[in-house]
């Protein structure tokens, strides 16, 4: 199968059988001298915002290659925005849910200091280092798994924001806590309908969910839900509450 490189100041009109575009930069030195790229492969290249091309490399040296789009396709985004609310937690474990998020089709993502979140980002340069990261890491599993679109990675949130999403119209608030009101598979067969535009997948760090956030979050509006009698890990609830929204959804 093609390998996906990215070139995200591309716009859709660019991409037009028979056009010849050309890549620069880190992307086309990791192409040409990590991956070995050469005249003559078929490669996929994309802006990261829905537009698609497969073509023929047709020049390539130490920091650039240029391809030759011979098929091209336009993928809309989902109708129905998923964002995943990741906890900050220790170690790698909230990148991991980002990556693998990613995989599973998440459509943005929004780190989240959570009351018992052990790692801290700092008002700041160590903010935007922290999601400068999460962007990079969002951006290499959409090139993994072949994503015309990549995830958006937001600024931190709040808990008063999310509480404001809860009691928005249109939108929904879906808190996996392992003493849910129900399960997030029973509700979304039941209650996820086309009016929905926006969910938002929260899921706290190593120490779970305070109760104050609980409570101000039920409140609100959001929707207390499990996923089933395990326990899961910070890094995997967010990904198999996703894998549940696709199914559901259709998109699986």
């Amino acid at each position: 199968m093609a390998n996906l490189y990215y070139r995200e100041e591309l716009s859709a009109a660019e991409f037009v059988s028979g056009a010849e575009l050309e890549v620069v930069g880190d992307e086309a030195h990791h192409a040409v001298r990590v991956s070995r790229l050469r005249v003559g492969e078929h490669i996929m290249l994309g802006n990261g915002a829905g537009s698609l091309g497969l073509g023929e490399v047709i020049a390539a040296d130490k920091q650039r290659f240029v391809v030759r789009l011979a098929e091209v396709q336009q993928v809309p985004s989902p109708r129905q925005r998923i964002t995943l609310v990741q906890a900050l937690a220790k170690g790698d474990r909230d990148e991991r849910a980002v990556e693998q998020a990613t995989e599973f089709g998440i459509d943005a993502i929004q780190p989240w200091g959570a009351a018992r979140s052990v790692s801290r980002w700092a008002p700041g340069e160590k903010t935007e280092r922290g999601v400068a990261k999460w962007q990079r890491i969002a951006r290499e599993a959409a090139k993994q798994s072949l994503r015309p679109w990549t995830p958006d990675v937001l600024a931190p949130t709040t808990l008063a924001e999310l509480a404001q999403h809860a009691s928005r119209e249109g939108s929904e608030v879906l808190v996996l806590h392992p003493r849910g009101l129900g399960t997030l598979s029973g509700w979304a067969a039941v209650c996820l309908t086309q009016e929905v535009r926006d969910l938002f997948l929260v899921v706290g760090p190593e120490g779970g969910f305070d109760d104050s956030e609980l409570e101000a979050l039920d409140t609100a509006g959001a929707q207390i839900l499990t996923l089933g009698s395990t326990v899961l890990r910070t890094s995997s609830a967010g990904p198999a509450g996703l894998a549940v929204l696709n199914l559901v959804l259709g998109r699986w």
